[in-house]
């Protein structure tokens, strides 16, 4: 697959790239948050054939569900959602109890992988292409990402049409084209997960410092764009 040239490029013009480089199917997976917020905006103003769809981890905010909602009846859509298998989900609270995560990191990551990881496989199934909200300054972790790039881990094109706008950016669109936006944003809540796993960041704090904020990590993430070690799934060639 060749993938498009991103740089210098609007997200909207990245995203419309995107789609006509690509014959297969192209998913969106958004957890309503801002940066999220602002690509399906994107996406049904530019009328582009993108599946939308979230992980429904079974332990969201209420505001979470609210914007959800709100989102659908703005846009005119459906957004697919993917939950956690059954099975799965029993065998990781037999384990590790409700709230194991507290107590150990392997049962935190034991729990976004039936919550997020494994239902993110199912919603990626026979996808040629990922859209994400990534933006590069929303941590340190994050800050190599590309606009464009393989995935090998998923086997299909990874693209972060946000990965230069920072959080005014994407703030200022928002507002500028009545973007429904999930309302903890205005409550301190930058990065919004979980609901058991989210807090609210003080003044100063990184964006994603409210993430597992138990853990003394500084490149805490939920096994989404990681590899098993932990690290950023990286290509061999990427394109800004």
């Amino acid at each position: 697959m060749t993938l498009p040239d991103f740089s210098g490029a609007t997200p909207q013009d990245r995203l419309a790239s995107l789609r006509s480089s690509v014959s297969g199917r192209i998913v969106f997976t958004t957890s309503f948050g801002i940066e999220d917020q602002a690509i399906t905006h994107m996406i049904r103003e530019g009328g582009l054939d993108i599946d939308i769809v979230t992980l429904d981890t079974g332990r969201l905010y209420s505001e979470t569900h609210a914007v959800w909602a709100e989102t659908e009846l703005r846009y005119g859509l459906r957004v697919r959602s993917f939950h956690p298998d059954p099975q799965a989900l029993a065998a990781l609270l037999d384990d590790w109890g409700a709230n194991g995560f507290y107590h150990t990191k392997d049962a935190r990551l034991a729990c976004c992988g039936v919550r997020k990881v494994e239902p993110l496989k199912r919603a990626l199934a026979g996808a040629e292409a990922w859209v994400t909200g990534l933006r590069a300054d929303q941590s340190q972790a994050r800050g190599d990402i590309m606009g464009i790039e393989f995935d090998a881990g998923h086997g299909l094109a990874k693209a972060a049409p946000l990965h230069d706008w920072s959080r005014e950016d994407v703030a200022g669109f928002c507002d500028a084209n009545g973007v429904p936006v999930n309302a903890l944003h205005a409550q301190g809540y930058p990065s919004i997960g979980c609901e058991p796993c989210t807090r609210a960041v003080a003044p100063g704090e990184p964006e994603r410092a409210g993430r597992w904020w138990w853990e003394q990590d500084d490149a805490k993430e939920c096994g989404l764009h990681v590899d098993a070690d932990g690290k950023f799934v990286r290509a061999k060639e990427a394109v800004q």
